[in-house]
């Protein structure tokens, strides 16, 4: 299995840079989770190939150009692009950005081969299929209808938290899988600014410590994501800092391989 966090910030030259102000993971060129990035970073061999989109929840970071790349790509799917989500979170998306006011409603529009979007809902804590992926979504701890995921090929098992502050239902779900080969886990404030992760439903490096504390799983990468731009330093100091095996933060632009 390849993830790719995609890039979602570049410099004065066009370079990507290590800032994550939009979030988007690229599964085997195939399959999305969240699609902050999605429309301004995918290459066109990519745009090619990523038909089904996973949205863990509808804050903008984590759809901010989803709009763009169904409008890019409008003219030569062949099949639909599929959004993966709970119904709550499918809703939103249909009152808040696919409404015929901030973009057009696509889930009812076609081009010459037919349909181009489809709302695909999920059900939590029941397996559904995503192209060649097996996935279960829970619920998390956030300040809006959000799930994490357990994802497999059946040779490879990563997990993603999504935004998420302490939580539980989670945890129980990684600890049943036989086997966990990755875990992407948020980390969005440093220490200093643990009141507003709690009231904003984040995760500081220390209570990301806490957190893994409830993982039975042993020996698996644990990168950390979703680091906020302007603290990523210090957010990425004080993970160091914890000494926990295995744990670093996730490269923007770098292709995992397990």
């Amino acid at each position: 299995m390849n993830i790719q966090l995609l890039p979602s910030s570049f410099d004065p030259n066009g370079r990507a840079t290590s800032a994550q102000p939009l979030t988007c993971f690229l599964i085997d060129e195939r399959v999305t989770v969240d699609a902050g990035s999605i429309g301004i970073a995918l290459s066109q061999s990519q745009r090619r190939t990523v038909r089904d989109v996973i949205v863990t929840h509808p804050h903008m970071d984590h759809i901010a150009s989803l709009p763009i790349f169904v409008d890019d790509v409008f003219a030569e799917v062949e099949e639909p692009i599929r959004i993966h989500a709970t119904q709550e979170v499918i809703d939103l998306l249909k009152r808040d950005v696919f409404n015929d006011n901030v973009y057009p409603r696509f889930d009812v529009l076609k081009n010459e081969r037919g349909v181009v979007m489809e709302y695909v809902p999920l059900v939590t804590g029941k397996e559904f299929r995503v192209a060649h992926l097996k996935v279960t979504a829970v619920p998390v701890n956030h300040i809006v209808p959000t799930v994490g995921l357990l994802v497999s090929d059946d040779k490879t098992t990563v997990a993603f938290s999504s935004d998420t502050a302490e939580t539980d239902e989670f945890w129980n779900l990684v600890n049943r899988a036989s086997q966990l080969d990755a875990l992407f886990i948020e980390a969005s404030f440093p220490n200093s600014m643990r009141q507003l992760a709690e009231a904003s439903k984040h995760l500081t490096p220390a209570m990301l410590s806490t957190e893994l504390h409830k993982l039975n799983h042993n020996g698996m990468d644990i990168l950390a994501v979703h680091l906020k731009p302007a603290y990523r330093e210090a957010v990425a100091k004080e993970i160091a800092a914890l000494g926990i095996d295995n744990l670093s933060v996730m490269e923007t632009g770098r292709v995992y391989e397990w």
